[in-house]
């Protein structure tokens, strides 16, 4: 029995010197590890969740207005109909992040990696998307009036019916970038990359609409209003 009990001592010293359990329970604050938690419907304006771990939690309808989440981990988390405006979560992880109908205007997602996102109809006005990460991202019938998209990587990402008003999009890479109806009415594009006339076609855009050599208006355009 002895080789017994002296292996079951060892797990419990294992077990006491290991890693803590992420606590649902525990406050907010930076570094937190909230992995997996029910977090919905709270009222958490301006918390400090820098690099927080909070991948795969669930903050349906909370209110995350002004939130420092720098750096935090959001990987598969659920942030359906969330106020995230003015929130930072520059650098931080969203990978395959849902967030339906989510508020970010005014939001900082400085190089922040949303690959394969899911956030339709979301509102981004006015956010800092510079440099971040959005292939394969769907963000269709979402709002990004005035938004900062330069250096950003959209390729393969779903944008149709998306509001680019005003975006800045110097150094943003379109390959493979769904634009169907895309709103680009007055865009800038002469300094995004990989950019295609089928493209262009497919969005709509008008006169004012500044393209990028050997890229000409589409026949098409303008689209009717009630597009």
């Amino acid at each position: 029995t002895r080789p017994v009990a002296g292996t079951v001592g060892v797990l419990l010293l294992m077990l006491l010197a290991g890693p803590a359990w992420s606590d649902c329970g525990d406050a907010p604050a930076p570094g937190v590890d909230w992995t997996g938690c029910e977090k919905h419907r709270l009222i958490l304006r301006k918390a400090d969740l820098r690099g927080a771990k909070v991948a795969g939690t669930d903050f349906s309808g909370s209110d995350l207005q002004g939130a420092n989440l720098n750096g935090a981990d959001l990987s598969r988390a659920s942030m359906d109909r969330v106020r995230l405006s003015e929130a930072d979560l520059s650098g931080a992880r969203l990978t395959q992040l849902s967030a339906f109908r989510t508020n970010l205007t005014q939001a900082r997602l400085v190089r922040a990696d949303l690959t394969k996102a899911e956030m339709g109809r979301s509102n981004f006005t006015g956010a800092d998307l510079s440099g971040a990460n959005l292939a394969k991202a769907e963000i269709q019938r979402s709002n990004l009036q005035s938004a900062n998209l330069s250096g950003s990587d959209l390729s393969g990402a779903d944008l149709a019916r998306v509001n680019l008003a005003g975006a800045r999009v110097a150094g943003a890479r379109f390959h493979q970038t769904r634009l169907y109806l895309t709103r680009i009415e007055g865009l800038d594009l002469s300094g995004a990359l990989g950019l295609t006339q089928a493209q262009l076609d497919s969005a709509c855009g008008n006169a004012r609409t500044v393209l990028p050599k050997g890229l000409k208006t589409a026949a098409a355009w303008p689209c009717p209003k009630d597009e």
